[in-house]
């Protein structure tokens, strides 16, 4: 055999081996995806769930239900919001009893401890605490004077109810009003007769045992509220100027607002300058306990108009010998409230100016409580002027008998 027929034969040998080695590879291909499709089963996925028909049905069902409960919660959050109302409600009441409650303790203590002590018992704290009297709104004092006869006419005119209805304003409405005034220095001279007389007509005054004087206004403020509690149990204790224009009304609705508060301090904040020149109105003999010349006062209501509640009133009555009295009233009412838990309310409608300032917000519907020309700490030349306020400013006779309070 020669070399080209071996080459040949060897080249046959290996054409057929590579066909085979095609034909076992597809068959080894076609084993593995058999084998694969029929041993193989895919996992389902985990915490994936397959819904039948009758779990679609429950859903359905379900989610119907929702809408209704979503609903009811709705409702319940109406509800929650009442009762959450009611309940702030009901803790202000309840905080304001309490209040009250500690300061007719506090009267009782010091009644017992003037009876320990072998003092006589002063007429207010004969009074306080005693049952049976009724509750009134407020009570209005008019700080006046013995020279201001004119200024009391022209108040009696104009915002002041006369006569049998000044009994319906106490009856009806719970508003008790008086021109407060204590005694001459010349006690049953006649200054104190022109008063009495005054009285007989009107009958219209709370006396105080004070003798009056223009320096003497912080002393005859404490002596007020402490008679003043001490006669009527109200909500309110209200001081006010004869030469101020008042909607007593308008007032009312203001002061209800607070009823439910305890210890109320309401009126026009301001914080005016120190002033330690002599011979200058409104001086302050004690100016160096404010700190530096040019410092102003605390906070603390201007003196033409301010109210606060029972138990401040009662906290005057019971301490009065204790509290320090300053040149000026207002100063002196709002240095007792320092250091207390006092919730001062400052509204502007209780400093309004005379017209057309009052008038302009009478006619926005923002009626005035109290109006009176700061440049005069009241109404220039009010016993001639007050009435004109009266017409322009005026909340009418009407608004007073419909208010509810």
């Amino acid at each position: 055999m020669s070399f080209k027929s071996r080459g040949d034969q060897q080249s046959s040998k290996n054409v057929i081996s590579k066909k085979w080695a095609l034909f076992f590879c597809l068959a080894c291909f076609c084993a593995g995806v058999f084998f694969n499709n029929r041993m193989w089963t895919v996992p389902e996925p985990k915490g994936i769930t397959r819904t039948t028909t009758m779990e679609a049905e429950s859903l359905k069902l379900v989610s119907e239900g929702c809408g209704d409960e979503i609903k009811e919660v709705k409702r319940d959050s109406k509800d929650i919001i009442g009762e959450v109302y009611k309940t702030h409600n009901a803790i202000q009441t309840l905080d304001k009893t309490i209040s009250n409650l500690e300061m007719e303790l506090a009267a009782a203590r010091a009644a017992q401890e003037s009876i320990l002590s072998g003092s006589p018992l002063s007429e207010d704290l004969k009074r306080t605490g005693s049952s049976g009297k009724r509750r009134y709104l407020m009570v209005v004092g008019i700080n006046t004077a013995f020279s201001s006869r004119k200024r009391r006419d022209s108040v009696r005119a104009t915002w002041f109810p006369q006569g049998e209805k000044r009994k319906k304003l106490e009856d009806e409405k719970g508003i008790i009003v008086r021109f407060v005034i204590g005694h001459s220095a010349t006690s049953g001279g006649i200054l104190d007769r022109a008063i009495e007389a005054e009285d007989r007509k009107h009958g219209d005054f709370l006396r105080l045992d004070h003798v009056e004087g223009y320096l003497e206004l912080s002393a005859k403020t404490k002596i007020y509220f402490a008679t003043a509690v001490a006669l009527w149990d109200a909500d309110f204790y209200v001081k006010v100027d004869d030469d101020v224009h008042v909607n007593i009304a308008t007032l009312g609705e203001t002061l209800v607002r607070h009823r439910k508060k305890p210890r109320v301090y309401i009126g026009c904040m301001k914080s005016g300058p120190v002033l330690n020149q002599k011979g200058v109105r409104y001086h302050e003999p004690e100016y160096w306990k404010f700190g530096e010349a040019g410092n102003k006062y605390f906070r603390h209501a201007t003196g033409q108009l301010y109210a606060i509640s029972k138990d401040l009133a009662t906290y005057i009555s019971i301490n009065q010998h204790l509290l320090h009295k300053y040149a000026n009233e207002d100063v002196s009412l709002g240095s007792w409230f320092i250091g207390l838990d006092v919730d001062h309310i400052d509204d502007r409608r209780l400093c309004c100016g005379t017209p057309p300032d009052c008038e302009w917000k009478a006619q926005a519907g923002n009626i005035c409580v109290a109006s009176f020309d700061w440049s005069c700490s009241g109404i220039c030349r009010s016993a001639d002027r007050i009435k004109e306020v009266h017409r322009r400013c005026g909340e009418g006779e009407k608004a007073l008998w419909r208010a509810t309070f």
